[in-house]
């Protein structure tokens, strides 16, 4: 007996469910073991060097999830928006995500505020898992709405 293969947008919502429930696991789990990750936005400036939100679901994505879900352990994402490409393996997801700060998010000290922000994913799919993320959005918004202003 062969399980079903899920639709490229079956494990999209899938993805955000878990999501919603902080099961970085499970997000973890609906990623090919190889997939890759792009928060094109994210460039968190340190001592010595410099993060960027590129590389690997299993490392960089996993550890970009588990420190939000710390710094915003309400953190909350509503989708608005499920399109799949011609192909059918490409998934663009209109999404608001937000919480509020309980703890210093990368360079953001917590100051109790909050955010909410829409967010844009586009997801490669095969095989009914997930083998590309990328997302875009306003971060200057967030750190905006979080109490955060940076003047170099």
């Amino acid at each position: 007996m062969t399980l079903a293969v899920r639709a490229p947008a079956q494990t999209v919502e899938a993805f955000f469910d878990a999501y919603r429930r902080h099961e970085v696991d499970e997000m973890v789990d609906l990623c090919t073991p190889n997939a890759d990750f792009s928060y094109v936005p994210v460039e968190i400036w340190g001592r010595q060097r410099v993060v960027r939100g590129d590389g690997k679901v299993a490392t960089i994505g996993k550890t970009l999830w588990t420190g939000l879900i710390t710094s915003f352990p309400d953190l909350w994402n509503t989708v608005s928006s499920v399109r799949t490409g011609e192909e059918g393996g490409v998934v663009a997801v209109e999404v608001t995500i937000g919480g509020t700060q309980a703890s210093a998010w990368a360079n953001i000290s917590a100051r109790g505020g909050s955010f909410a922000e829409p967010h844009l994913f586009v997801f490669r799919c095969h095989d009914g898992l997930i083998d590309g993320i990328t997302a875009y959005w306003n971060n200057a918004s967030i750190s905006r709405q979080l109490g955060h202003l940076e003047i170099d």
